[in-house]
């Protein structure tokens, strides 16, 4: 049987009139925040301290929006006639927000969790060249990323705190010759 003449028409527009007797959606959105899912991507984060200049970040990221400057420092040995190490030393972590594409491989090959998500998307500048932020900006959006969802209290414990649990036990359960009433049993 042929479509009768028309009938995609119709259908079109009784999907436009249902369309325009609902009520509608609009967020306000300067006066009224939306509201967000926790795990929101929103800008990246920066938390210093965990970063050890090991540029995987910049190397891996697709974009090359990630600058990084660093220098050498000799700590001295711990222990006498020991050697004297060196570390690297951040002097600058930057991320051009204007180049960045979010696909978030800076954070996922980050092997010390120095970077992280935060739901922050406030940030848009008048001037494009303001979009490069430094590590004292990434460093004030560290404060609001989300903590990590809890455990599901189903879950199996991972083997790894399970053997640690283990070898804790194990020695706990080993008599000390320092503890008091060591010698009565001898």
């Amino acid at each position: 049987m042929a479509p009768v003449p028309g009938s995609g028409l119709a259908k079109g527009l009784a999907v436009t009139l249902r369309t325009m007797t609902r009520k509608t959606v609009t967020e306000q959105y300067p006066q009224a925040q939306p509201e967000l899912p926790p795990r929101t991507r929103g800008v990246i984060g920066l938390f210093e301290e965990n970063c050890t200049v090991c540029m995987l970040c910049a190397r891996e990221c697709p974009d090359w929006c990630i600058y990084i400057d660093s220098h050498k420092e000799t700590v001295p040995a711990a222990t006498p006639g020991g050697r004297d190490r060196s570390r690297n030393v951040l002097d600058r972590f930057a991320i051009d927000f204007s180049l960045c594409m979010y696909c978030g491989i800076c954070i996922e090959v980050c092997p010390f969790d120095a970077l992280f998500w935060s739901p922050e998307f406030e940030y848009a500048e008048t001037d494009i060249r303001e979009l490069t932020h430094e590590r004292d900006k990434l460093r004030e959006w560290m404060w609001t990323v989300p903590a990590p969802p809890a455990l599901d209290p189903g879950a199996e414990e991972p083997k790894e705190l399970a053997a640690a649990r283990k070898a804790a036990d194990k020695l706990a359960a080993q008599p000390r010759p320092d503890q008091p009433g060591q010698e009565d049993q001898e």
